[in-house]
């Protein structure tokens, strides 16, 4: 495999030209824009009888990696972190109990290995966990040996800890290289959750060919991170019922199409007792509306995958 440790700035250092896209050749721009892209989607209002939307709460259980994986290691920057598990995840899962609502976990390895009770107790309310990478790294650092080795590392490490093979993967910092989606085909992955090339689930092509796998693309705007900063000089740039707003419009949206509302959370980010209050109301008004259905990121994807026309393995269809 190729070396590929350097990071991007050291090439951006040594070879001026690649940060001058003005001046790349056609077989450049192309290759880069075509590597992974969207196929065939999933039809509108193609769900299981009876149901208007469909409903895919999803968090990102990264407490100390959070902090860890940007080498903030002071005991204030842990601490701060480490409120996901202690605090975050218990109001979350208690909440979704409440209304009834199973949803998907993306948990970095390291956070399972620091944290066992917390996921266990996710796996015992009915949730889903999926792959969130070792310890929140971005794969743009890694060389094609060491984004296959954490990839394998972490699968290994939830199958050990929760009793069940993961079936979907979330990148840290939603980041693809050129082999992410290989990676996830050598995992025998039902599906990623980590492009954002639609507002319903698609098929990921690798180079123009079908891979089977399917996407539940996700998005900024549905996501709590980028309006409750961790860093303390970043500005929240929104009060929490203004948030409210937007993913309330997010989901009538998704209502009104027939088609699927997908919102990512951080238990280190969304637990804070205001911004609960967002999460209880933004339930409540989603529950008001008839035909709901919430579901896993894995149940989404099997029923959009058959829609597709993507066979699903034996082994990674629903039990009888």
């Amino acid at each position: 495999m190729e070396n590929r440790t350097e990071s991007a700035e050291k090439r951006t250092t040594e070879d001026p030209g690649t940060a001058q896209p003005w001046r790349w050749p056609e077989e450049k721009w192309r290759r880069l824009t075509t590597r992974v892209q969207a196929g065939q989607g999933a039809p509108l209002s193609r769900w299981p009888s009876g149901v208007s939307v469909a409903v895919a709460l999803s968090f990102d259980v990264d407490n100390e990696t959070a902090a860890l994986c940007l080498n903030k290691t002071s005991p204030a920057h842990i601490s701060q972190a480490h409120y996901g598990s202690r605090v975050g995840l218990p109001r979350i899962t208690s909440l979704l109990r409440e209304y009834d609502a199973r949803a998907s976990f993306f948990v970095p390895a390291v956070s399972v290995q620091l944290a066992p009770d917390a996921i266990e107790a996710v796996r015992t309310e009915g949730h889903e966990v999926g792959l969130h990478g070792w310890i929140h790294e971005r794969c743009g650092d890694l060389s094609e040996a060491e984004e296959y080795a954490l990839a394998e590392r972490s699968a290994e490490v939830l199958r050990r800890c929760t009793g069940v093979t993961p079936r979907g993967m979330r990148t840290p910092w939603w980041e693809f290289t050129e082999h992410t989606l290989p990676v996830a085909r050598h995992l025998g992955l039902l599906y990623d959750s980590s492009m954002m090339a639609d507002d319903e689930p698609y098929e990921l092509l690798d180079r123009g060919e079908r891979t089977g796998i399917v996407e539940l693309p996700v998005s900024w705007i549905r996501d709590d991170a980028p309006y409750f900063p961790d860093d303390p000089g970043a500005r929240q740039i929104l009060a929490p019922r203004q948030v409210l707003q937007i993913w309330k419009d997010e989901f009538d949206g998704a209502f009104a199409e027939g088609g699927l509302f997908q919102l990512t959370l951080h238990p280190h980010v969304i637990g804070h007792r205001s911004r609960m209050v967002v999460l209880r109301e933004l339930l409540a008004h989603i529950s008001s509306r008839p035909g709901v259905w919430f579901a896993t990121h894995e149940e989404v994807a099997l029923h959009s995958g058959s829609q597709i026309g993507i066979a699903t393995p034996s082994a990674l269809r629903p039990s009888a």
